[in-house]
């Protein structure tokens, strides 16, 4: 049985969006709803879903679970529609794949609620695979002195699962859009999607005077998937272009200092995405495209845009089975130099 709310104890409100999510959306909201911190409603945007999605998170029978269903919009208009009823007083996100520990609302609401300048709590995630298992791997963020060109360099929070945001915050960047021919509140900019989450990180930034500030404990589990691995790394880039257009509108001279550096660090994550889904060729591409567009990144981050470069190179010219010993060696020791950075 879930604990009661104490008196007194802030309102937090969870977005969920639904799409093919039958598999694994049990158990994402079940770690929401074994929260400690138990106040909170539980929003879930069925997106159109053609499965069972739906069934599975209604037989849940928990009353703080509110479902809701629009046509297939995508997640960006699921999250806006959402936020646009949310009452709580904290507003975060969880991914239908990805899980929380039991006391991540608790630490992050202590968090928000000791430090009132603060509009944005986050920390590391642990990577996990299919079935659940941990990989020994972590998103490791950097967790204070956040500006707006880290944002764009960067994306220090990590993934969407991660943060906790002050609803004040998400009121301060809004902006109106004409949707099916009335006028809706926009919060993520759905032009953008594929880099919707950045550039709302980033327009926060840059609007309001809330600071982003992480907390060293690992409280969110993010799971990497074939399907998530295997997607088009040019439509990711695309995408990225399409949100530093909308950027430039509202900042323009930030997005000119940092657009560089910026696109050259997006290009070398998409070329180590590409060596892990085996794609030598277009790893190897987009490390050199990355280079081209930014060449001081050998200079401001020699190792990891060596390892990148190292990588796609051995990926393209080792046999299979030494470049994978490689690999499990050198993936152990990243694991153990970031495990050391986060509290679990």
């Amino acid at each position: 049985s879930r604990r009661s709310a104490s008196p007194g104890m802030k309102l937090v409100s969870v977005i969920t969006p639904l799409y093919n999510s039958e598999r694994f959306i049990r158990y994402a909201l079940q770690s929401v709803l074994n929260q400690t911190h138990s106040h909170i409603e539980l929003l879930v945007v069925d997106d159109g879903s053609p499965d069972h999605s739906a069934d599975v998170v209604k037989s849940m029978g928990d009353p703080r679970i509110k479902v809701f269903r629009q046509d297939n919009r995508g997640p960006c208009r699921a999250r806006n529609s959402a936020i646009a009823r949310a009452q709580g007083d904290y507003i975060g996100f969880i991914d239908h794949d990805d899980y929380w520990a039991p006391d991540k609302l608790e630490k992050q609401v202590a968090h928000l609620e000791s430090n009132p300048s603060v509009g944005v709590s986050y920390g590391p995630s642990a990577f996990i695979d299919e079935d659940g298992n941990r990989l020994g791997l972590y998103q490791v963020p950097q967790l204070t002195d956040v500006t707006p060109g880290l944002i764009l360099c960067r994306n220090p929070i990590g993934n969407g699962s991660a943060p906790l945001f002050r609803r004040e915050i998400f009121e301060a960047v809004k902006f109106m859009a004409e949707i099916d021919g009335k006028e809706e509140p926009m919060y993520f900019d759905e032009e953008c999607r594929g880099w919707e989450d950045v550039e709302c990180w980033f327009r926060m930034s840059v609007k309001t005077d809330w600071k982003f500030e992480g907390i060293p404990d690992c409280l969110t589990s993010y799971r990497v998937n074939s399907e998530g691995l295997s997607a088009d790394a040019e439509k990711k880039q695309r995408s990225f272009d399409k949100g530093l257009e909308r950027a430039r509108l509202y900042a323009p001279e930030i997005v000119a200092e940092y657009e560089g550096a910026a696109r050259a660090y997006h290009l070398r994550y998409l070329a180590r995405r590409l060596v892990t889904t085996r794609d030598a060729r277009g790893a190897v591409s987009f490390a050199h495209r990355a280079l081209r567009s930014h060449p001081k990144l050998l200079i401001e981050e020699p190792k990891r845009t060596l390892i990148t470069l190292g990588a796609a190179y051995a990926l393209r010219t080792l046999p299979r089975s030494i470049y994978e010993r490689l690999e499990s060696v050198a993936m152990a020791e990243v694991g153990r130099s970031q495990a050391a950075q986060v509290q679990e």
